[in-house]
């Protein structure tokens, strides 16, 4: 099932792509694996999948310990400053980064641990006050702030649209990221690039692409449903 659900992803994207002429290989399908256990990972990397994202720092270093070197973790949750040194020289790429303090703490641990660690600045776009993020009127000043740590790369722009009926809901606030990465690439900051957009899930990641996501995070559409009472 595990492989179908990912070809019916694949499959979506290729034809955005198409649709909108854009090249396929400009956007990454992340397979969201949180609460999923290892074995249902393990049939996604067989059917090719190696980007893998998850929400919880204990998770990530469970699977990581267990799964092929191969694969490019994604840590997409809210990252406490106190979890930081478990998974910095892990992930490929921490897309949720909302604080300077928060870069600040990725920075010491990267610097202590002698890597270097690529993160995304996390946007709040539709204002939810559920949501964790900086605002779209904040998100420069951190950029600017966080471009000055050492060992931290800042790669692009990550947002977690709301949950909507209608897809085409969201396509607003994927058109607000995708200009405010546009302004922030023409500042050419140092140690900024904005190649990397962050965006859409199982139930918007067309709408997502069609607006400039090289990066779509899908879960329940590769997985089925999550069960929040298993622990892992």
């Amino acid at each position: 099932m595990i492989k179908e659900n990912i070809e019916k992803v694949e499959k979506v994207i290729d034809q955005v792509c198409e649709e909108i002429g854009r090249k396929r290989s400009e956007v990454t399908l992340i397979a969201v694996s949180k609460t999923k256990p290892a074995e249902m990972l393990q049939e996604a990397y067989d059917t090719g999948c190696r980007d893998f994202g998850e929400n919880k720092v204990q998770e990530l270093v469970d699977k990581y310990e267990v799964l092929p070197k191969d694969i490019r973790w994604h840590m997409i949750g809210h990252l406490q400053r106190n979890k930081v040194k478990y998974i910095v020289d892990k992930v490929y790429l921490i897309h949720s980064v909302d604080s300077l303090r928060l870069a600040e703490e990725i920075s010491k641990e990267a610097v202590k641990k002698n890597v270097s660690v690529n993160i995304l600045i996390e946007v709040n776009a539709a204002g939810e006050e559920t949501k964790f993020g900086t605002t779209l009127e904040d998100a420069k000043q951190l950029v600017r702030e966080a471009a000055k740590l050492p060992n931290v790369h800042i790669k692009g722009l990550m947002t977690i649209a709301p949950m909507v009926e209608k897809a085409e809901e969201n396509r607003v606030f994927f058109q607000q990221l995708k200009k405010l990465s546009v302004d922030i690439a023409a500042e050419n900051i140092d140690n900024v690039s904005m190649e990397v957009l962050s965006m859409g899930m199982t139930g918007d990641y067309s709408v997502a692409v069609s607006e400039g996501a090289t990066l779509v995070r899908v879960g329940t559409g590769i997985f089925g449903e999550r069960n929040y009472s298993v622990s892992i």
